[in-house]
């Protein structure tokens, strides 16, 4: 919680909160999500990993998950808990590039896309 504070403190315009979003936040977040007939599910500013746990839980092994965040610190969390995980491509950049993420994982589109983004960082 510390760690995430410090991270907004340090760039307000790029941390979407003061602390990381709570699991019932991620429960509703992710619950319109047809898990049985996603192929392709993307994460735009992962931060910690709570909606990022949720979704890996849940999808379908063959399920791709992209999960993108710029964020040095929030990236380093992220490498530690999901690197290696089967269907979960982790990725240190801009979700502005997706489309690019998308081609180099083999998708011409996702099916759903969930954004911790705060609107200030947004052009």
């Amino acid at each position: 919680m510390w760690q995430f504070l410090r991270e907004y403190l340090s760039a307000p315009d790029t941390i979407g909160a003061i602390a990381p979003s709570s699991r019932h936040l991620a429960a509703s977040m992710t619950a319109l999500i047809d898990f049985d007939k996603a192929d392709c599910i993307v994460e735009y500013g992962a931060g910690t990993g709570v909606f990022t746990k949720e979704v890996a839980a849940r999808k379908r092994p063959d399920t791709a998950y992209i999960v993108i965040e710029q964020n040095d610190r929030f990236y380093e969390i992220l490498h530690r808990q999901f690197h290696g995980m089967p269907g979960v491509a982790l990725i240190h950049g801009d979700a502005g590039n997706i489309c690019g993420f998308l081609r180099e994982q083999g998708f011409r589109h996702a099916d759903y896309i969930i954004s911790g983004l705060p609107f200030t960082s947004l052009p």
